[in-house]
């Protein structure tokens, strides 16, 4: 019986009907289907599709299928309107220079009108009708007068006002160099903003992190405006990623601060591989002019204008000086005294050195104060996060080194504290121009101890100004709560004494359980002692 309905059910199939169920009404349908595929076609792999009929049933919508396969209207773009210089105007003031003054092109002026600045500062307003006309310049001015958006719109100008001739990969029309990673990106992010209606590309080399990021920018588009560190950029050379033989403007910024942190052969090294000095426009800024400046200055420049802000006008009219006279042990409790009952919120505190960063900043973090810290310690990435906390409010105290924070430009920096006085005078000069910056007012606050107080006669002349010294009230110098250990330091945590007390100098915890501290006055017993 099981035989005969095999093989009518066979006959039925490849005749192409199938007996389908009785329905509820008690009436059999039949569909046609196509018949299967034979065995020796599945053994091959060949697929057989069927194909798909659709009824004219209208399941109470159109076809899903016909609806899917019609094609979308096209989306009307909306033009942006046409920005007009009229939009953008500013009174004439006595005694101030507008960037109207300079017969900018408009793609630049609407993003200098975007960035909301309408007066020059200083520096700008004495070195930008030279350079715009191809003249050298070298100006000397502290950091946060405005001496990067003055060699940017020189640039940026001057870039357009070139024949765009066809562009090479790799090979830039202007070159910035900058001494660390941090001002490099600032550059960077300044040079975009003002360029941001322009056909120009900006882009940025620095060590430390993205070499291949890097490298493909340099290799997939055409470089108008390099921005580099020294040393990534003579990599890039060496591997011939960067040819710099059609640069036709270079600034070097912070050349004091080459110069210190020894970059000068670097430099001079760049410096030879770009086009000779009457062939290029070369701009140098620094903060101090020093004789070894002057002298590079001569040999990359020709016939350079000398501009020069006076650094006591830079101090002493945007920054508030204070010195307060204290011990080694009241510097801590007058930082801490003064954050928590001023509320300060965008603090920046300078040490000399690595490890003085990081004990500083495990205290304030005892005491609950939202801080973190920059130095070499900390990788770059979790430097960039930590200096974009900062930027956006989320840290609110960030403790520093020189290297580490010389390029931290920050907007809205309230105070800025020497919790130890700078070995070099100069320094003194940087730490304090990231507050007040750009016309803003700001306080700075030193601590002259037993040792720093030898460094503020070499300050005093340097400034050209006298810092007025004063002891620190009686509630300054009350003690801060003791607090507890933190967890997390400059993005490193300390798994080796979590949950447990420290050792002291010399001592080692417990493999066993936490860390016992020897009893005073007890003595190791020695088993072979008789």
């Amino acid at each position: 019986m099981i035989k005969r309905l095999l093989k009518l059910f066979h006959k039925r199939s490849k005749a192409g009907v199938v007996q389908t169920p009785v329905t509820s009404a008690g009436v059999a349908a039949a569909h046609p289907v196509s018949a299967a595929p034979p065995r020796d076609d599945r053994s091959k792999g060949k697929s057989h599709k069927t194909p798909v009929q659709h009824s004219g049933r209208n399941d109470g919508g159109t076809n899903k299928a016909a609806k899917f396969r019609q094609p979308r209207p096209a989306r009307s773009k909306k033009q942006p309107d046409k920005w007009d210089i009229k939009q953008f105007e500013v009174d004439p003031k006595e005694g101030e220079n507008r960037f109207h003054d300079f017969d900018l092109p408009d793609k630049i002026m609407h993003a200098i009108a975007d960035l909301g600045f309408k007066y020059c500062t200083p520096i700008q307003a004495q070195t930008l009708s030279h350079t715009m006309a191809g003249a050298d310049a070298i100006g000397q001015a502290q950091t946060g007068t405005g001496k990067t958006a003055a060699f940017l719109i020189t640039i940026i100008k001057n870039l357009l006002a070139q024949n765009e001739d066809k562009q090479r990969h790799g090979c830039p029309r202007s070159l910035i160099i900058a001494p660390t990673r941090e001002l490099v990106m600032q550059i960077a992010e300044d040079g975009k903003h003002l360029a941001k209606y322009c056909p120009l590309n900006v882009c940025a080399v620095f060590g430390g992190m993205d070499y291949e990021k890097q490298q493909r920018a340099m290799e997939q588009h055409p470089v108008d405006i390099l921005v580099a560190t020294p040393g990534r950029l003579i990599d890039f050379q060496r591997r011939r990623i960067v040819d710099l033989q059609r640069v036709r403007m270079m600034v070097i910024d912070e050349a004091d601060r080459m110069l210190d942190m020894g970059f000068i052969p670097d430099v001079r090294r760049i410096v030879n591989s770009t086009p000779p000095r009457e062939k290029r426009q070369t701009l140098m800024f620094s903060a101090t002019m020093t004789p070894e400046v002057k002298r590079l200055a001569s040999q990359w420049c020709k016939k350079p204008i000398y501009v020069k802000i006076e650094s006591e006008d830079m101090t002493a009219s945007t920054v508030e000086q204070i010195v307060y006279l204290a011990t080694a042990e009241e510097k801590y409790a007058i930082l801490y005294n003064i954050i928590t009952h001023r509320k300060l919120k965008k603090v920046l505190v300078f040490t000399n050195r690595k490890d003085e960063t990081r004990t500083l900043c495990q205290r304030l973090l005892r005491n609950n104060v939202n801080c973190d810290m920059l130095s070499g310690d900390v990788a770059q990435k979790k430097r960039l996060t930590i200096l974009n906390k900062f930027k956006d409010g989320r840290i609110e105290v960030l403790v520093a080194t020189d290297v580490a924070g010389r390029g931290i430009h920050v907007d809205g920096i309230s105070h800025v504290f020497n919790y130890v006085l700078p070995y070099e005078a100069e320094d003194y000069v940087h730490r304090i121009g990231r507050t007040g910056r750009a016309g803003h007012t700001g306080v700075a606050i030193s601590f002259a101890d037993e040792e720093a107080a030898f460094y503020l006669p070499a300050i005093e002349k340097l400034i050209d100004h006298k810092l007025e010294c004063i002891y620190p009230d009686d509630a300054l110098v009350r003690p801060a709560p003791r607090g507890a250990m933190p967890k997390n330091v400059g993005g490193k945590s300390d798994k080796k004494y979590h949950g447990q007390r420290r050792p002291s100098t010399g001592r080692r915890p417990s493999s066993r359980g936490h860390y016992r501290a020897r009893p005073a006055g007890s003595a190791v017993k020695n088993k072979k002692a008789v």
